[in-house]
């Protein structure tokens, strides 16, 4: 009950052959979907490289300013 027969075997390379060959419509979709994974990895590759090459930009002072305002004194 748990083999797979001759029949499941026919029908995943059919679907194989519609997703990824034949020179359809289908497998030029399939062919973007993968150029835009692989475009993804570079990119998050690249942002890696990069925050790891200069960590200054990611220090960032976030201390607020003092301010007399808001100090409670009133110069009126």
């Amino acid at each position: 009950m748990g083999a797979i027969g001759p029949w499941q075997i026919i029908i995943i390379l059919v679907i194989a052959l519609l997703l990824f060959g034949g020179g359809g419509r289908i497998s030029s979709m399939m062919g973007d979907f993968a150029k835009g994974i692989k475009s993804f990895r570079k990119g998050l590759q690249e942002d890696d490289e990069k925050a790891l090459s200069d960590p200054s930009d990611s220090a960032v002072d976030v201390t607020p300013a003092k301010d007399d305002a808001k100090s409670g004194t009133n110069a009126d």
